[in-house]
C-alpha cells in the first residue's frame, strides 16, 4: 500500500461542522419556533434542531453518534502515524488507556462546571467515547473481519440483555420511577425499552450512587444512561471500518460509492428493525429507535446517517477538490477539543461581555435567540481561527 496522507481534510471538515452544530445548541431555532406556534415551517424546524422526546430521530439527534463515528474513522489513521513513527505497540496501548481516562475525567470535569460538587456522570458524548476507546483500540490492525463480528456481537449481546431482563409490572408506579404520567409506555416485549425502566436504568441507580452526590440518584431527568457506552462501540467501529476502507489503495470514486451504499443499507436495516415503523405489535421486530439509551438499532440507522454524510464531504472536499468553502469546518476541526472545551466554559461569560459592549437589549426581539446563538459560535470560531494561524492545537 502506497503511503497514505495522516489527515483527511473532508475528516476535519466533517469533525468541525458537527462541532459547529453541537455548540450552537439548536441555533435558538426551537426559541424562536415557540413564537409562531401555527407555522408548520417554523415547528418542523425546531423538530430537526432538538432531540426527540424518545423515539425518533431528528437532525440534532445525530450530532453524538457522528462525533463517535468521525472518532472511530480517525483511529486507522492515527495507528498508521504511531506505527510509521516507530512507537511500540504497548506504549501505543498505553496512550490509548490513558486517552480513554483524561476524555472520562474531561466529560465530568466540564459537566461539573459551576456546581458545589464533583457531578460524576457518564452519559455525555466525551465520557462516552473514553469509556470505550481503549476497548476498540485493542481491535485496531486486526483485519476487517474482527471490528464486524465485534459490532454485531456488541449490539446482538446488548440486545438480549434488554430483551431478556425481567420486565416490569404493568402496573407499577410510574411517578415514583419519575415517568409524567402522560408518558406513552411500551408494553409486552418493547417494555424494555421504556424510559428508565431497563437494566441500564437499574445499573445507574446502583453504579452513580457509588460516588458521593447531594442526593441519591434516581434517574436522569433526559434517561440518557452509563451503559450506552456499549451499543456506541459499535458506533465507533463502524467508523473504524469506514476509515479502513478510505486507507484502501483504489480509486477514490469507489470508496465514495461503497460509503453511499453502504450508508443505504444501514438506513434501510435501522429502519425495518425499529418497531414503530410496523402496524402490528412488532413481536419479532428488533427495538424502537432511541438515541437516548442507544438501542441498536438507532446505532444501525443513525451509522446510515453517518455513512452518507461522510460520503459527501469525502466527494466534495477530497473528489471533486472543492476546499475553500470548508476552511471554516476544517479550523474548528483541527481543533476539536478546544472548540468543546470552551463551548462548556466561556459562553456565559462571552455572552456576558457581548451584551456589556453592545447593550443589555442585543439578543431581545423575535429573532434574539438566533442572534445570540450564531453570535456565540463566530466568537468562539475566532478564538479558534487564532488558534490555528498560531498552529496551537489542544490534543490528548
Amino acid at each position: 500500500m502506497k503511503d497514505q496522507p495522516a489527515r483527511l481534510m473532508s475528516l476535519d471538515a466533517y469533525r468541525g461542522f458537527v462541532m459547529l452544530a453541537m455548540v450552537s445548541s439548536g441555533l435558538g431555532i426551537a426559541a424562536v419556533a415557540e413564537q409562531f406556534e401555527n407555522n408548520p415551517w417554523w415547528q418542523h424546524a425546531a423538530y430537526q434542531f432538538e432531540h426527540v422526546d424518545w423515539a425518533g430521530c431528528s437532525a440534532w439527534d445525530l450530532i453524538q453518534p457522528s462525533f463517535m463515528f468521525i472518532v472511530g474513522v480517525a483511529m486507522p489513521y492515527s495507528l498508521a502515524v504511531r506505527e510509521k513513527r516507530g512507537d511500540s505497540y504497548g506504549s501505543t496501548v498505553g496512550h490509548a488507556l490513558w486517552r480513554g481516562l483524561v476524555l472520562v475525567a474531561l466529560g465530568i470535569f466540564l459537566r461539573s462546571n459551576g456546581r458545589d460538587q464533583t457531578n460524576f456522570t457518564f452519559e455525555d458524548v466525551s465520557t462516552q467515547i473514553g469509556l470505550g476507546y481503549f476497548f476498540i483500540f485493542l481491535l485496531l490492525g486486526r483485519g476487517w473481519l474482527v471490528p464486524i463480528v465485534a459490532a454485531i456481537a456488541i449490539l446482538a449481546g446488548y440486545h438480549a440483555l434488554f430483551e431478556y431482563w425481567p420486565k416490569v409490572a404493568e402496573n407499577f408506579d410510574a411517578a415514583a420511577a419519575g415517568i409524567p404520567a402522560d408518558w406513552n409506555k411500551y408494553s409486552g416485549r418493547l417494555a424494555a425499552w421504556n424510559k428508565y425502566l431497563n437494566p441500564a436504568g437499574y445499573f445507574d441507580q446502583w453504579f452513580l450512587n457509588l460516588f458521593p452526590r447531594p442526593k441519591p440518584f434516581i434517574f436522569n431527568g433526559g434517561g440518557y444512561q452509563t451503559l450506552s457506552f456499549i451499543p456506541s462501540m459499535a458506533t465507533t467501529l463502524f467508523g473504524v471500518l469506514a476509515g479502513m476502507l478510505l486507507r484502501v489503495e483504489t480509486k477514490l470514486v469507489w470508496k465514495v460509492v461503497a460509503l453511499f451504499a453502504w450508508g443505504l443499507v444501514f438506513l434501510a436495516v435501522g429502519t425495518l428493525a425499529d418497531s414503530s415503523v410496523w402496524p402490528w405489535d412488532g413481536t419479532w421486530c428488533y427495538a424502537p429507535v432511541v438515541k437516548r439509551i442507544w438501542t441498536p438499532s438507532w446505532a444501525i440507522y443513525s451509522t446510515g446517517w453517518t455513512l452518507s454524510t461522510l460520503a459527501v464531504f469525502v466527494m466534495v472536499i477530497d473528489g471533486f477538490g472543492w476546499r475553500r468553502w470548508s476552511f471554516p469546518l476544517y479550523v474548528v476541526g483541527m481543533n476539536s477539543i478546544a472548540m468543546y472545551v470552551m463551548s462548556w466554559l466561556t459562553k456565559p461569560w462571552i455572552e456576558k461581555t457581548i451584551k456589556t459592549h453592545f447593550g443589555a437589549t442585543i439578543f431581545d426581539g423575535t429573532y434574539g435567540p438566533i442572534i445570540e446563538s450564531v453570535t456565540l459560535v463566530v466568537a468562539l470560531w475566532i478564538i479558534c481561527y487564532w488558534m490555528h494561524r498560531r498552529g496551537i492545537y489542544l490534543r490528548i
